[in-house]
């Protein structure tokens, strides 16, 4: 009689957890979070203004414009991957009383479609809000994905307000006085389940205006959008330290506040710039271009990303690479104050 062996059966493999570099979230672990604001905040404005329509250049799942889309499905516009054609439209609908919200990835409304955004939309001054999802380090697909120069570009834009908002407040306020303005705008999307860290604040939105989130007499943190909430986590790191942090949070990068940004920099305290973007051409430039037109002889110390296309990876890693993430922030900090 042959005896046989029955083969072994291989140990089920472990399941291998993956995170999309393209969608991944900046929020810390267990971080309050709203999902989606910007569609859900478009979607409810929409309900009071008949004349608002959104358009997508065949990204709206990932610029939370299919929230707008599946309330509103007469009044949105599939353009296409045709971010030219995108603009363009938007121009036109503008031009007949309509209210357009165009989105797609910030490199394409600035590196690619750039020439239809300012001489279509922003020389004749028309109420179109381009909405650019992706902005600067949030998201590792690397330098075809990561428009770390788009306030550079847009700041230079004549006609132009641009806004950069923290947190899921600043989307949620922020929304109805850019349909509001009479003007073109340019708003640096946070996408997805975005923190909500403003509401603790005291804090509302208004378009062209700084504000102060925190009083400190050593060391003031002026930051933009989402290095906002790292400003203030690295403020609260700092003060275990007995180390007094002001944080001035700059939503609107034009028009820029400056009376808030010479009256914040008064004094002898350190001036330290955040900003999700390159350290050429955005808010570190303004603040200090700011203190030096109105003869505010101040150094500035600029936490930004450097003057390099950037690799691809996951975004703790990139943010602590880079200089972006709240140990780093607070290292620079202390680095400096003891020089």
């Amino acid at each position: 009689m042959t005896s046989t062996v029955a083969p072994a059966v291989p140990a089920p493999a472990k399941k291998k957890l993956t995170t999309s570099a393209m969608i991944a979230s900046f929020a810390d672990p267990g971080q309050k979070t709203t999902p989606a604001p910007f569609g859900h905040a478009l979607a409810r404005l929409a309900e009071e203004r008949p004349e608002i329509v959104g358009l997508s250049a065949d990204l709206a799942k990932y610029t939370d414009m299919h929230i707008f889309r599946e309330a509103h499905p007469e009044r949105f516009f599939q353009m296409g991957m045709a971010e030219q054609a995108l603009l363009g439209a938007a121009a036109g609908m503008a031009e007949v009383g309509l209210v357009p919200f165009a989105s797609t990835y910030s490199v394409f409304a600035t590196r690619r479609a750039y020439d239809f955004l300012c001489l279509d939309i922003a020389e004749p001054g028309l109420n179109v809000n381009v909405v650019g999802a992706l902005p600067g380090l949030t998201t590792g697909y690397g330098p075809s994905h990561q428009a770390t120069e788009d306030l550079a570009i847009l700041r230079a834009c004549p006609n132009l307000t641009v806004v950069d908002p923290c947190d899921a407040v600043d989307l949620e306020q922020a929304v109805p006085q850019l349909a509001s303005h009479a003007g073109p705008t340019y708003l640096r999307l946070l996408r997805g389940a975005v923190p909500r860290v403003l509401d603790e604040y005291d804090y509302t939105f208004r378009l062209g205006k700084a504000a102060e989130l925190r009083t400190g007499r050593d060391v003031v943190l002026i930051s933009t959008g989402l290095m906002t909430m790292r400003a203030l986590q690295a403020a609260e790191r700092l003060e275990k330290d007995h180390v007094d942090v002001s944080v001035l949070h700059v939503p609107t990068i034009k028009p820029l506040d400056r009376e808030a940004i010479i009256a914040a920099a008064s004094g002898d305290r350190l001036v330290v710039t955040l900003e999700n973007h390159t350290v050429v051409g955005g808010l570190a430039e303004a603040v200090a271009a700011t203190l030096a037109f109105a003869g505010v002889g101040r150094r500035v110390v600029p936490i930004a990303l450097p003057d390099e296309f950037l690799a691809a990876g996951a975004l703790p890693t990139l943010h602590d690479r880079y200089g972006l993430s709240t140990g780093s922030i607070v290292d620079r900090v202390r680095t400096e104050l003891t020089h």
